[in-house]
């Protein structure tokens, strides 16, 4: 069984110790944070970007989509694959040198003009992207205990939010002084916050002189049980891990659809200039900030730590929102930024809950390997809504294509539905 938060094998006790554990715990989730939000500076700037570059370079809905779609498959194979060597190396060099290729590779699209030449520097992206999550997926699980991660993991889980809300602010702005900007100006940024990582975080606790968090577990302590196996055990053989793996993909289908696509939909569709419709966006984004906070308290609070009933309440909720969204034909900007919002609010929370279940599923051993394998599915997504929705806009318009996120929505509450009798975490399972 897991120890308890305060017992010796949990907490330390030499004399010193808690304090200076707390404060690192603190030091290392403020800085993760700060640090996967400037991800976001450098990988979601292109929405607010496609506008200009459409009037610009000519560019085709079909053109951008495809370049969300490759940029998204790569991030997601690149989430996976670096989730398994997120788990064996320092994560603090992980994710300071992630940060600066993508700041490169923004810099080197915001100077080129031709398609060629953005869909490569947009893969090259989307794959340094994915070097963001899973050095935080093992800062989390090596700082924090099992019974303590959904709600401290929803607090980092903002930092998904913060990043995507401030970004299409900044660019809404930024993109006054030309397209290009939207891409030269976060890569500064970013490079600015990887310096401060580098002075910020560290790897473990013993990287620091602390002693490690123990679990009391059976499964995610023996060094002589081989890493590969582990993974297929706790990770590849798990029925609840493909079933939340494969609602993953209906999550970020609807957040990307409306992430993605925000302001263009609400320029063309509801008529809103650009610049309220990147406040509107950043709603959706500041709306699910509270969401995932509440997500993981009622996880650790209501649902002993069930992260995916939690995931089947807010995906019904998300799907209710998205109706009326639909229905209302054109609602005033007011009460389509509270419908965003409101969408904002209950997506969000299985977007933070699937990489919490899995993490604690396949113990703070596996939990990148296992973050990068659920992340791959979500970013499969961006075939629909990357690629798939912008040819269903320029074929069928706005309705049809909004109606299409809808059933997204609806087979992501069945999915997660079918996971209800998960539990809580895999830390007492049996070697």
């Amino acid at each position: 069984m897991i120890a308890s938060p305060t017992a010796p094998s949990t907490a330390p006790e030499a004399a010193g110790v808690p304090e200076r554990f707390r404060y690192w715990q603190t030091r290392t989730l403020l800085a993760s944070m700060v640090g996967y939000a400037a991800f976001y500076f450098v990988r979601k700037n292109l929405s607010v970007a496609m506008p200009a570059m459409q009037h610009d370079l000519g560019i085709t809905k079909g053109d951008l989509g495809l370049f969300l779609t490759l940029h998204g498959l790569l991030y997601g194979v690149s989430k996976f694959a670096n989730g398994f060597w997120g788990d064996r190396v320092n994560a603090r060099v992980f994710m300071v040198a992630g940060l600066l290729l993508s700041a490169l590779a923004n810099v080197a699209f915001g100077l080129s003009s031709v398609a060629v030449a953005f869909g490569i520097f947009w893969m090259i992206n989307g794959w340094v992207q994915g070097m963001g999550f899973p050095p935080c997926a093992r800062l989390m699980t090596h700082w924090f205990p099992p019974e303590k991660l959904a709600t401290k993991m929803s607090i980092w889980n903002t930092s998904h939010s913060i990043g995507a809300a401030l970004v299409v602010i900044f660019c809404g702005y930024v993109v006054g002084f030309g397209w290009r900007w939207c891409f030269f100006a976060p890569a500064i940024l970013a490079v600015v916050i990887a310096g401060l990582l580098w002075l910020t975080l560290r790897d473990t606790p013993s990287s620091v002189g602390l002693p490690e968090i123990k679990t009391g577990s059976v499964a995610a302590s023996p060094r002589d049980d081989n890493f590969g196996a582990f993974v297929r055990r706790q990770v590849f053989a798990n029925r609840t891990m493909w079933l939340i793996a494969l609602a993953n993909f209906f999550v970020y289908t609807v957040r990307y659809g409306i992430l993605d696509w925000g302001p263009t939909l609400l320029r063309e569709w509801k008529n809103i200039p650009l610049h309220q419709a990147g406040w509107m966006v950043a709603a959706f984004e500041i709306s699910g900030i509270a969401g995932m906070l509440v997500a993981g308290w009622c996880t650790d609070r209501f649902f002993g730590g069930r992260a995916v009933r939690v995931c089947v309440i807010c995906m019904a909720g998300a799907s209710v929102v998205l109706l009326l969204f639909w229905k209302l034909a054109a609602p005033p900007p007011w009460l389509a930024t509270v419908l965003l919002g409101a969408g904002g609010f209950f997506i969000y929370g299985p977007q933070a809950l699937v990489g919490i279940a899995a993490a604690n599923l396949a113990t703070k051993r596996a939990a990148a390997t296992a973050v990068g394998f659920t992340g791959i599915f979500g970013y499969l997504s961006t075939i629909l809504s990357g690629w798939g929705l912008g040819r269903l806009v320029d074929a069928q318009g706005w309705g049809v294509a909004f109606a299409a996120l809808l059933a997204v929505a609806v087979v992501g509450t069945l999915l997660f539905a079918l996971a209800w009798p998960a539990r809580a975490h895999g830390y007492d399972d049996p070697a």
